[in-house]
């Protein structure tokens, strides 16, 4: 361990502390244990790259004898294999796999199971396996139903018997909890990572933008006097929660199942935390082997707190997609975030916001979709469970894809001032006038109801509110003094909302330096 520290082996495991030090809020990352060698380095470094390989290599017929053949005498109907088969789509989790191997075949050794030369060469192995998959030459076999099968086959194809121990006292179960634990905590930096680049973003423009006014509106319908930043903090806040949850969620996450074996525990005594800790699952190990291999309230989690992210973009996009109106004009998309019309030449549709918006659907239907699945099975794996990746993969995706978007809009957008302020009428100013009579003493819900007969009179008499006269108002109300004409100013409306979390100047920059001091926590 000392060695790797100072700049000795670049391993798999050398990965571990820094790949979970934006998972453990508030302590430092755990040193990894004996290194994995240096042959998982050139590739086991881009695990935590933002450009996530999805492409898939293309399954085959089913032909050959299956690795758990041997109870069986009769040859899988193709059709079978199609519908068993997942490596189609979880062949993503590759390098998950072989890090996860690199690690067992080390615990297999300590405990005499395996050769040191046995050792050295199933790594040297999963180094070639890796590289295959890393530069899109791996073959797919026949018989080859999901990423273990695949990778085990193609190392006892390249090292021979060796290969054939890897899986002493090794469950595809505890295997597949553990690749796709792993996979989802790299995909959780990552994710954080972007979402808070955007709040850092909306923050800088809360703060530069802070002077322009705009309608708040409630119902949809032009309420009070608001700024433009605050009406940006309003989502930040919410996507700062969503950190929250992903922050609080990942310990959960970053439990090691590997060494539960099928459901009832490993016979060969392999040291679980020393395993968690060369793969970096920093809370620990998964503490009931049952549990463990049909535990997926991290899968179910990671849905969650992805549908919660996409719930709020739906909404700031929404916002959005009306203010940029023509009939609003608050807001200008960049071009690179919009479409025109096929027939329309006029049309600059603002497509991003509106796919922000459609995509919430469907991760909410993933949600759903993952929980019915998981509650009707009984203890402990069952082959639903195999249901749950195709759903977390294409959320993460979703939800990967969509904060990207989220960033590139929120960077581009041009804001118009001068329409805001054209949305603002003296009728939002009603509140303002019946907290003027509090100040002069009158209780509120009778100011409330003078302000209400201020509206009806102006309406009766084809104005706005603004233009009655004082002695319209002093009709209302003999507390109406000459200082009322101050009450028609939108900025002052603004201003007087002063409380922490409020509209005015000094409020807003109050939310921009907090939330300023929560992304420099970490």
């Amino acid at each position: 361990r000392d060695d790797r520290h100072r700049g000795g082996g670049h391993g798999l495991c050398d990965m571990s502390s820094a790949r979970t030090a934006a998972f453990r809020p508030g302590r430092a990352p755990t040193a990894a244990r004996n290194s994995a060698g240096s042959t998982l380095s050139r590739w086991s470094r881009s695990a935590l790259s933002t450009t996530d390989n999805r492409s898939r290599a293309p399954i085959a017929e089913a032909t050959a004898k299956k690795l758990w053949g041997g109870r069986f005498t009769g040859e899988t109907d193709p059709l079978m294999h199609k519908y068993n088969q997942s490596l189609s789509y979880d062949q993503r989790m590759w390098r998950e796999d072989i890090d996860g191997s690199v690690v067992y075949a080390k615990a297999l050794h300590a405990q005499g199971i395996i050769t040191q030369q046995e050792l050295d060469s199933i790594k040297e192995g999963l180094e070639e396996v890796g590289k295959e998959w890393d530069e899109g030459t791996f073959q797919v076999a026949p018989n080859d139903e999901d990423i273990h099968t695949a990778n085990e086959r193609r190392l006892v194809e390249l090292i021979g018997d060796a290969g054939k121990k890897l899986h002493t006292g090794r469950s595809r179960n505890d295997q597949v909890a553990t690749d796709g634990r792993l996979w989802t905590m790299r995909r959780l930096q990552v994710l954080r990572q972007d979402l808070r680049t955007f709040l850092r973003i909306a923050c800088e423009r809360s703060e530069q933008e802070v002077d322009a006014l705009m309608p708040g509106f409630t119902h949809l319908q032009p309420a009070q006097t608001v700024r433009w930043s605050h009406w940006l903090l309003s989502h930040c806040a919410a996507l700062q929660r969503d950190d929250e949850r992903l922050r609080d969620m990942t310990p959960r996450v970053a439990r090691l199942p590997l060494g539960s074996g099928a459901l009832a525990g490993n016979p060969f005594g392999v040291d679980r935390q020393v395993m968690a800790e060369d793969l970096g699952f920093f809370d620990g190990v998964c503490p009931n082997s049952m549990d463990a291999v049909s535990d997926r309230d991290w899968v179910i989690e990671a849905i969650f707190c992805s549908s919660m992210i996409m719930t709020h973009l739906s909404r700031w996009a929404e916002d959005l997609i009306v203010y940029s109106t023509a009939q609003f004009g608050y807001v200008s998309m960049a071009d690179a975030y919009s479409t025109g019309s096929s027939l329309m030449p006029q049309k600059k549709n603002p497509d991003a916001l509106e796919l922000l918006r459609g995509k919430a659907g469907r991760t909410l239907g993933s949600l759903a979709g993952i929980l019915t699945v998981v509650k009707g099975t009984p203890t402990t794996y069952n082959k639903d469970l195999q249901e749950d990746k195709e759903m977390l993969f294409d959320v993460m995706d979703t939800v990967s894809d969509s904060v990207r978007i989220a960033i590139g809009v929120v960077s581009t957008m041009t804001i118009h001032p001068e329409k805001m302020v054209l949305g603002l009428s003296a009728d939002m100013l009603a509140t303002d006038l019946a907290e003027y009579l509090v100040r002069k003493g009158m209780p509120f819900r009778d100011t409330h109801h003078v302000a209400g007969e201020a509206v009806a009179l102006a309406e009766k008499k084809g104005c706005g509110i603004s233009d009655l006269t004082l002695e319209d108002l002093r009709s209302l109300s003999e507390l109406f003094e000459e200082d009322v004409a101050e009450v028609w100013s939108f900025d002052r409306s603004a201003e007087l909302r002063c409380t922490e979390g409020g509209t005015a100047k000094s409020s807003v920059l109050e939310q921009v330096a907090k939330l300023k001091a929560y992304l420099d926590e970490e």
